[in-house]
């Protein structure tokens, strides 16, 4: 009997491989039709953020699907690997896309205008803060590895499937809080997210190093497949926690001008700053509102 994980990492492509093939094949393909809708505008489209976005879709394929998997079938470091592109790796590389931006400028003003307000509703900010996302992604490692909840993934396909969806959703959230392009909620100091990026790097350390170890862990598979995926998840969560880091750096605007005494910080993120364009704005102007208005008036660059 194939167990839900093994099923995962087989050569035979079953409704748990075919599936997520092709939603992600759709989602490549309407980014794609936007994309080249946006390249024939007067301001095209970044071909980085393109590349960026079909790199991370690349990646989701390579992780979901068993043939290219470098481990035998049922090897947790095979588990470890998947999880490493599917939950760090790819969710980068989507972010960097900038998707709600190429949204933003292909649909009309007042569809611009209800992803505003889902923005900047209240659950948008409880989600968008930095710190549950944070619990979100590391939590989630802990929830996995430091209870049942593993071996249950390996008996029950749609709670394998859960997970995964889980991994994939909750880092592609922490990467868009920490270094997004996109439009989001008031985000914190480009230093006050360097602080939480760093026990998120912290937090998968103490992880990886414990399940080396076998402790704590409830993880059964057999020592060297549970040390072999440790090593993985340390070198290997290092390496996308560092790229996050300098994807954080390199799209840091800092406001060059001189803020009035109410005014934006100089270290706040371009994507947090309020610049109304329009003297009926002065009165009442939101970061967000302004970033999605410059989203759509403004020129793209990569």
């Amino acid at each position: 009997m194939i167990s839900a994980h093994d099923a995962h990492t087989t050569h035979i492509l079953g409704p748990g491989t075919v599936v997520p093939l092709l939603l992600i094949a759709a989602v490549a393909a309407v980014y794609l039709v936007l994309a080249l809708q946006r390249r024939r505008e007067p301001r095209g489209w970044s071909i980085w953020r393109t590349t960026s976005f079909l790199t991370g879709i690349a990646l989701l394929v390579l992780a979901v699907t068993p043939a290219l998997s470098p481990y035998p079938v049922g090897d947790f470091r095979g588990h470890m690997h998947q999880h490493l592109l599917l939950g760090m790796y790819a969710p980068l590389g989507l972010v960097l896309g900038a998707p709600i931006t190429l949204i933003l400028r292909s649909i009309s003003p007042a569809h611009g205008r209800l992803i505003g307000r889902v923005l900047r509703s209240r659950a948008a900010h409880f989600l968008a803060h930095p710190i549950v996302a944070l619990i979100l992604s590391v939590g989630g490692l802990a929830a996995l590895y430091f209870t049942p909840l593993y071996a249950a993934t390996t008996t029950n396909e749609a709670l394998h499937l859960l997970v995964h969806a889980h991994f994939l959703l909750a880092s592609y959230l922490f990467a868009w809080v920490i270094a997004g392009p996109d439009p989001a909620p008031h985000r914190p100091s480009v230093p006050v997210r360097l602080v939480v990026l760093g026990v998120a790097i912290a937090g998968h350390a103490v992880i990886s190093q414990l399940m080396y170890a076998g402790l704590f862990v409830q993880i059964p598979v057999p020592p060297n497949q549970r040390q072999g995926a440790g090593e993985l998840m340390y070198y290997g969560g290092d390496i996308a926690e560092l790229l996050l880091a300098l994807a954080l750096l390199l799209t840091w605007r800092p406001d060059r001008h001189h803020p009035a005494p109410n005014g934006p910080d100089l270290h706040t993120h371009r994507s947090d700053m309020t610049v109304p364009t329009d003297p009926r704005h002065r009165r009442q102007s939101r970061p967000l509102s302004a970033d999605i208005h410059r989203t759509r008036t403004s020129s793209t660059r990569g």
